[in-house]
């Protein structure tokens, strides 16, 4: 990035400090949390993953389409994303390494990763995506080599059509850990896969946006050249009418399913604050309002795109926090025609209010997403050098 003013340079440092404070906080967090155990969290006996999994999930999916750049220049030949893909590939390790480290933190034990890390089990999906992440970390290390050493610019194509495939195969094992997951009835569904590998392609981009016109702001640069711009206006627009069209085919397919009638009656009308989140979060604030903005002609600015970037993201987590949280607080149905009572509440909807150690140590990983990119943009030549008029399209 290499601000060359004063003020700018004195901006990174700011910026830098403030991230490191905030995964300062948050480790402090998950200590507490370590511990003092689930007491100290609004987690119990079944709700185990808490608002932690939300941003870790969103992070790790948002990681996947931040290849989205990258994959469009270096895969599919669009001359105009080339200049923008060295960012692509580093927003993607960052975004990954934050969300794998509230993962780690907020379930607990964190020392015995390297138990994970060196004893597989291939029939877990869990077991198979530590390979999947591992696996992306090496590529886009390598993805990124190539980008920035015009010796090995020759290697740029096939790595990145191995960065493009394997991000697919790792959002669908994402999705697969939900959609494998027999013990809640609120998640089983093949439709979960391609419904994240939908929902990264829109998150990740809007991730991009966010990061690629903050850190030109801060390099004394324009963002983003105009016709570029509308480029990425309307790529953003159709994934989110991909991802909001996947929730739906989600939804109707539950409710297709006599046995899920009720799981659905409870997400989207009757299960308190889950309904509020689903309709106002994520379908009005986090795609209907972003629709109108990156499409409506009188709003083709670059604030309304970044402001319907920052509305995309914010009904990403609205959506986790109810598909996660909602789909482990409805009870499982054990005995399906029976109702099912004991002292330890089986078969009632739970309760959770996330505390704010949770809280801290999800925002944490966002801190640490923003302190590699931040870093990374400045030791690396991430940032295109100039500015090349793109024709915007038609």
């Amino acid at each position: 990035m290499g601000p060359t003013s004063a003020s700018s340079r004195r901006a990174f440092w700011a910026l830098l400090a403030a991230g490191g404070a905030l995964v300062a906080v948050a480790l402090g967090a998950a200590h507490y949390m370590e511990v003092h155990g689930h007491a100290v969290t609004g987690m119990n006996n079944q709700v185990v993953w808490g608002l932690p999994h939300v941003f870790a999930i969103f992070l790790i999916v948002a990681a996947s389409g931040a290849l989205n750049v990258a994959s469009i220049g270096s895969v599919f030949g669009e001359a105009a994303y080339k200049p923008h893909s060295p960012l692509s590939v580093l927003l993607t390790v960052a975004l990954l390494a934050g969300g794998l480290m509230v993962l780690v933190l907020d379930l607990g034990r964190p020392e015995r990763l390297v138990v994970a890390a060196t004893h597989y089990n291939f029939r877990s999906i869990f077991a198979w995506n530590m390979i999947l992440y591992n696996g992306l970390f090496a590529i886009c290390a390598l993805y990124l080599w190539a980008l920035l050493e015009r010796r090995l610019g020759g290697y740029a194509k096939p790595l990145g059509l191995a960065a493009f495939a394997w991000r697919i195969i790792l959002t669908t094992g994402t999705g697969s850990i939900f959609g494998f997951l027999v013990a809640r009835q609120a998640y089983a569904s093949g439709v979960i896969a391609p419904l994240f590998i939908a929902l990264s392609l829109a998150w990740g981009l809007a991730a991009f946006h966010l990061a690629q016109c903050g850190l030109a702001r801060l390099a004394g640069r324009e963002p983003m050249d105009a016709g570029l711009h509308a480029r990425v206006r309307r790529l953003l627009a159709i994934f989110v009418i991909a991802a909001l069209y996947f929730v739906a085919v989600h939804h109707v397919t539950n409710l297709y399913w006599a046995k899920q009638a009720a799981f659905e009656r409870f997400i989207l009308v009757s299960g308190a604050p889950y309904p509020a989140l689903f309709w106002g979060g994520y379908v009005v604030a986090g795609g209907l309002v972003p629709l109108a903005l990156l499409l409506h002609p009188g709003l083709a600015g670059p604030r309304a795109t970044a402001a319907a970037s920052v509305l995309v993201s914010l009904g990403a987590l609205a959506f986790l926090y109810v598909f996660i949280i909602g789909g482990q607080a409805y009870p499982l149905e054990i005995f399906p025609g029976y109702e099912v009572a004991s002292a330890f509440h089986d078969g009632q909807v739970d309760g959770y209010a996330p505390s704010l150690p949770e809280f801290l140590l999800g925002l944490g990983g966002v801190a640490a997403a923003f302190v590699i990119a931040l870093a990374g943009a400045r030791a690396l030549p991430v940032l295109p050098p100039d500015r090349v008029a793109v024709a915007a399209p038609k």
